[in-house]
């Protein structure tokens, strides 16, 4: 099907991407082949060099994973998208691809903590590239850091952030960006393209981790980077062809399948967690609730403003200590305690000693992420039950 953009997202996750073969299936065919075979010598060199279009070896030419990549184009609106094998490979991969020794990267404190391991001295620091973090959505703080060096290239965030909730104002820094020369990249994982459009507000570049809200159900591991067809058919298409850090084939058939539920999953995931977050909210033995779509949110105006939906991510912290918001993690029967998120089932974590803890101290606390922060990333079960669970543990403390 041509991707239209003027369909219904809804249409899209379905339709978007789609291409048969000559036995006419009516899903989406699984290539799990490592290589294509050309008709003569010929052939070879030419799609070898480019010169004739066709498939070639999986790392860097399969169907499966094409339809996958224009399925998720056409719902970001974007020109195309690459897929990797993993959201990290993504974020890696781009990093990689646009920034050389001496340049600037600018990133919020409050993203996931391996993506601040890739900026930092463990990756990109080891190439000669300098990082700052910006621990506030202060516009006036992104606009400093991002002209307090010359070369700055790359501007990264997530929106709403991970694990805090907070929302940042799209627009408004990639104005900032597009002064500065700097490419700016929304990582879109806790929305996706049906609650919020990133691209369309300004940013450059999308990222996602496809092992959540895309797949679905946690199945497979993926990432992928969407954006204009020059970047990533030729900047990023070309560091990925060598490196390969590519989405494998069956993968990409599992994401198609996850796409084609995206709209109805994202809009009762977001309907779900706001339920849960006004009743966390009104629990005495809770001192805060981070959900962006709360009226107590301090962003709560700009969330609506640029997302159509919360989302399924919520956080809150507990009164008292560390021991006490394990216990309420403990005492749940039904939420699966793992740091992995973007499941129909409910997942349960903290943060500080999970996924974060990779982080310094220092920097766990200037984002936020204390030892009674608990993250919930609220799936499909029936609101009740999510209740009972939680107040299982807050009862004990």
């Amino acid at each position: 099907m041509n991707n239209d953009n003027k369909l219904h997202p809804d249409t899209l996750a379905i339709r978007a991407g789609g291409m048969r073969t000559s036995f006419n299936e009516h899903s989406e065919a699984l290539f799990p082949t490592v290589s294509f075979v050309h008709e003569s010598a010929e052939m070879a060199a030419k799609r070898f060099t480019g010169e004739e279009p066709g498939y070639i070896y999986s790392r860097f030419t399969n169907p499966t994973v094409d339809m996958f990549e224009q399925r998720l184009a056409a719902l970001e609106g974007a020109g195309a998208a690459i897929a990797t094998s993993t959201g990290m490979a993504a974020i890696t991969t781009l990093a990689m691809s646009l920034c050389a020794q001496g340049d600037h990267i600018v990133t919020s404190g409050s993203v996931f903590g391996s993506t601040l391991n890739v900026f930092g001295p463990p990756v990109m620091g080891k190439f000669g590239v300098t990082t700052t973090i910006v621990n506030s959505t202060s516009l006036d703080a992104w606009r400093e850091a991002i002209a307090a060096l010359p070369k700055t290239k790359l501007v990264f965030l997530e929106t709403p952030s991970n694990p805090t909730c907070e929302v940042f104002d799209i627009a408004a820094i990639a104005e900032m960006c597009r002064k500065a020369g700097a490419t700016f990249v929304v990582d879109n994982c806790f929305c996706t393209p049906i609650l919020q459009k990133p691209l369309a507000l300004g940013a450059d570049v999308v990222i996602h981790s496809a092992s959540k809200h895309l797949d679905g159900q946690g199945r497979v591991m993926g990432g992928a980077i969407v954006g204009t067809k020059q970047m990533c058919k030729e900047t990023v298409y070309n560091f990925l062809r060598t490196t390969g850090a590519s989405l494998a084939p069956f993968n990409a058939w599992v994401l198609l399948k996850g796409l084609e539920t995206l709209p109805i999953r994202m809009r009762a995931h977001s309907e779900n967690a706001l339920q849960l977050s006004d009743w966390l909210g009104n629990h005495p033995k809770i001192t805060k609730v981070n959900y962006p779509f709360l009226s107590t949110h301090a962003q709560n105006k700009l969330a609506r403003s640029q997302q159509s939906g919360g989302g399924a991510v919520l956080s809150f912290y507990v009164s008292g200590t560390k021991a006490d918001a394990w216990k309420i993690i403990d005492n749940t029967k039904i939420m699966s305690i793992t740091g992995n998120l973007g499941d129909v089932k409910t997942t349960i974590t903290h943060p500080a000693s999970t996924t974060h803890s990779r982080m310094s101290a220092a920097a766990r606390e200037a984002a936020g992420i204390t030892d009674t922060l608990i993250r919930v990333a609220v799936g499909l079960e029936a609101q009740e039950d999510l209740r009972a669970d939680l107040a299982r543990g807050l009862d004990q403390i």
